[in-house]
Order: C-alpha cells, then structure tokens, then sequence
C-alpha cells in the first residue's frame, strides 16, 4: 500500500542496463516512476519501507525496487536534494 507521500523527481536519468530490459519487456518506465514518487516502494521489506516513508519526508535518499514483467529487478533511486531520479538494475548500483 503507498505510503502517500509525494515528492519532485528532478532530472530523470537511466542506466544503460535498465534502458535495455525495458526495452525487452517493452515496458514503459512512468508507471513506476509514478508509484516511486506516490510512496509506492515495490518490492521492499516493511522497514525498508518505513525508512523510505522517513526519507521522502525529510529529504533524505530514497530507493524502490520493482520487477519487470519478466522478472528483472529494477532500481529507483531519488537523491536526498531531488536534482535527480534514476532507474538502474542492482548489479549496476
């Protein structure tokens, strides 16, 4: 369940890896920048979560993670000042 929150993206920015499974599964990245910046953190464990709800709310860095259609896990990271979001896999974290 979102944590309704919300907070400014900033610049979007993709690694090359995370371009590619999108690519593959011919998904679109909104839908889960959208759930990202609602509090809708994906595949996080209940504290990750509650860090992730503290951070949106006081300016701190905070990660989603989410799966792809075919199983590939994608990162989404908002840096603490907001100036950028990005998508990423893990191994490229």
């Amino acid at each position: 369940m979102p944590s309704r929150v919300s907070f400014e993206l900033g610049r979007l920015v993709s690694t090359p890896g995370a371009l590619d499974a999108f690519a593959r599964t011919g998904e679109e990245p909104w839908g889960y920048l959208a759930r990202h910046a609602t509090g809708d953190w994906g595949d996080l464990d209940e504290d990750d979560q509650r860090l992730n709800d503290l951070a949106a709310r006081h300016d701190e860095r905070i990660l989603s993670a989410y799966q792809l259609t075919d199983g590939t896990r994608i990162y989404v990271i908002t840096e603490a000042d907001r100036s950028s979001t990005t998508l990423l896999l893990p191994e490229e974290y």
